[in-house]
C-alpha cells in the first residue's frame, strides 16, 4: 500500500502503476443484496437454478455496477490517501465491461495514476483501473474512477 500525504507527493506518481488490491469473492449473497439495494432483480444475477439450466454462463453473474461500486473498496487496499479535510468522489469514466464475473469468482483491482491536477488547492486525480478476475485473461473492466483530494494544507 502507498500512503500519500500532500498533492507532490500524489503527482510524483504520475503515469506508474499504484497497485494491486488483495482478492475478493464475489458471492451469490453479495449479488443478491446487490440487487435488493439496486432493485434489479434479472434473473441471470439472482435465479440461480434458471441460470445454470437457461444462462449462457453456467450460473449467475455479477452485477456490472456490482463490481464498479467495488472501486472505493478496492482503492482504500491500494492507497492510504493522509492530511485530508475530505475526499469526493467525482466521476467514473470509460468503463468497458470486458468480461462477466461468475458467482463466486476472485476479482481485484489494479490501479494507476493516469492524472493530476491541481484546482486552486483541491487535487484532481485520475486513476485507470482495471478489474481482473482470477484465472481469466479478459478483465472485467477497464476505465478511470475520479477523485477531489482537499487535502489540510
Amino acid at each position: 500500500m502507498i500512503v500519500i500525504k500532500d498533492h507532490a507527493e500524489f503527482e510524483s506518481y504520475l503515469g506508474q502503476e499504484l497497485g494491486i488490491s488483495d482478492w475478493h469473492t464475489i458471492t451469490q449473497e453479495q449479488i443478491n443484496e446487490f440487487a435488493d439495494a439496486t432493485l434489479d432483480h434479472q434473473w441471470i444475477h439472482t435465479d440461480e437454478e434458471k441460470a445454470k439450466s437457461m444462462g449462457p454462463f453456467g450460473g449467475t453473474i455479477a452485477h456490472g455496477y456490482l463490481t464498479v461500486s467495488l472501486l472505493p473498496y478496492f482503492w482504500h487496499q491500494i492507497a492510504d490517501v493522509q492530511n485530508l479535510k475530505m475526499q469526493i468522489n467525482y466521476g467514473v469514466e470509460n468503463i468497458k465491461f470486458g468480461q462477466a464475473v461468475l458467482v463466486n469468482s476472485r476479482v481485484r483491482l489494479k490501479a494507476k495514476l493516469a492524472n493530476i491536477i491541481n484546482l486552486r488547492g483541491i487535487t484532481k486525480a485520475t486513476i485507470g483501473v482495471e478489474m481482473e478476475i482470477e484465472g481469466q485473461k479478459k478483465s472485467a473492466y477497464t476505465g478511470e474512477v475520479v477523485f477531489l483530494y482537499h487535502f489540510n494544507s
